[in-house]
C-alpha cells in the first residue's frame, strides 16, 4: 500500500513538473493569446458596442463627440414606421434566405451525394464546383455582369435576344434583377454547401448503409431515414452558414447597381446611411443593430448545439 502511495506521489509530481511553464513559455502564451484578443476586442467588440450606443443617438459623423445627441429609441421607431426602404430590404433579405436554403443548398447536397460515390473524375468535378467559392462576391458580381450583359451577354445570346427591342435587361429590370443576382449568388453557394456535405458524408459510418441495404431498403429510403439524420451536425452548420450568407449579402448587389432599383438589402441601407451622402451615423447604427440581432439567432442556435453536444 505504501509503495502504491509513493508511486502515485511520484506520478503527480512528474505531471506537475511537466505542466509548469517557464518564463519564456509564459511570454509566448501571453503573445499568442493577447495579440488575437487585442484585435478581437479592438476590431469586433468595441465597434459593436459603439454601434449599439450610437443607434440611440443622432450624429452626422462630422463634428466631435460633443455633437452626439441622445435621441433614445427614435431611430428605431422611425425605421419601423416611416423609413420606406426598410421593409422592402427586409423582404429581399428573407427572399435571399429562402432561395439559398432551398435551391443551391439542395443542389449542393445532390452534388455531394453523387461525388461521394467516387465516380470517375470526382476530384476534377469537386475542383470545378468549388472554384466559385474561392472567389469573392465582388468578383462573382463582375463575372455575372458579363453573363447578363444586354447585347454581348451569354444569356441573351443563348436566347437569341440580342436585337434592339428584344434585349432582356436582366440587371436593370427591378422585376428581374433580384432573381438574376440570386442565381449568381447560388452559383457560389452551391459549391460551399457541396464541400460541407461531402465532408459529412465521408464521416457517416458505412455500417449504417450496409445494414439498410441488407434490410432491403431502397437507396432513396436509406438516404432519407439513415444517412440524412446522421448528417444532423452538418445540417445545423449549413443552416447557420446559409442564414449568415443571406443576411450579410452586400458585395454582389453593390457591384451590380449600388443595391438600388429592386436590390435593396439591409446591409446596403447600413452602408447608405453611414458611408453614403446621408451621413446619418445613428440611423445606420440602428439598422446595423437590427441586422446583428437577426444574425444572432442562428449563431446562438449553433453555439448552443455545439456546447450541448460536447457536454
Amino acid at each position: 500500500m505504501a509503495t502504491e502511495i509513493a508511486a502515485a506521489g511520484r506520478v503527480a509530481r512528474a505531471k506537475q513538473r511537466a505542466t509548469r511553464l517557464t518564463a519564456r513559455d509564459r511570454v509566448a502564451v501571453g503573445f499568442m493569446v493577447g495579440i488575437p484578443l487585442v484585435f478581437v476586442v479592438g476590431l469586433v467588440w468595441l465597434p459593436t458596442l459603439a454601434s449599439v450606443y450610437l443607434s440611440f443617438t443622432s450624429w452626422d459623423g462630422i463634428g466631435g463627440l460633443d455633437t452626439i445627441n441622445w435621441v433614445g429609441t427614435t431611430n428605431y421607431d422611425q425605421i419601423f414606421s416611416i423609413y420606406p426602404p426598410f421593409w422592402p430590404a427586409l423582404r429581399h433579405n428573407l427572399i435571399w434566405l429562402a432561395f439559398l436554403a432551398v435551391l443551391p443548398t439542395t443542389f449542393g447536397l445532390l452534388l455531394a451525394y453523387l461525388l461521394d460515390k467516387n465516380i470517375r473524375g470526382t476530384r476534377a468535378y469537386q475542383s470545378v464546383f468549388f472554384l466559385p467559392v474561392v472567389l469573392s462576391l465582388a468578383v462573382v458580381g463582375f463575372i455575372w455582369q458579363l453573363v447578363y450583359a444586354p447585347e454581348q451577354g451569354l444569356i441573351n445570346n443563348l436566347l437569341g435576344r440580342t436585337e434592339q427591342g428584344e434585349v432582356i435587361n436582366w440587371l436593370g429590370n427591378p422585376d428581374l434583377n433580384l432573381w438574376a443576382v440570386l442565381i449568381a449568388a447560388a452559383w457560389r453557394h452551391a459549391g460551399y454547401i457541396m464541400i460541407l456535405y461531402l465532408a459529412g458524408l465521408k464521416s457517416v459510418d458505412p455500417a449504417l448503409r450496409e445494414a439498410a441495404a441488407i434490410d432491403g431498403a431502397s437507396e432513396w429510403y436509406a438516404f432519407r431515414t439513415v444517412v440524412f439524420p446522421a448528417l444532423r451536425p452538418i445540417n445545423i452548420v449549413v443552416l447557420v452558414v446559409t442564414v449568415i450568407e443571406a443576411l450579410r449579402a452586400f458585395d454582389i448587389v453593390f457591384i451590380v447597381n449600388k443595391g438600388r432599383n429592386g436590390l435593396e438589402l439591409l446591409s446596403v441601407l447600413v452602408y447608405d446611411n453611414i458611408v453614403g451622402e446621408a451621413s446619418r451615423i445613428g440611423y445606420g447604427s440602428a439598422l446595423a443593430v437590427i441586422l446583428l440581432l437577426i444574425s444572432l439567432i442562428p449563431i446562438v442556435t449553433y453555439v448552443a448545439h455545439a456546447f450541448g453536444r460536447e457536454s
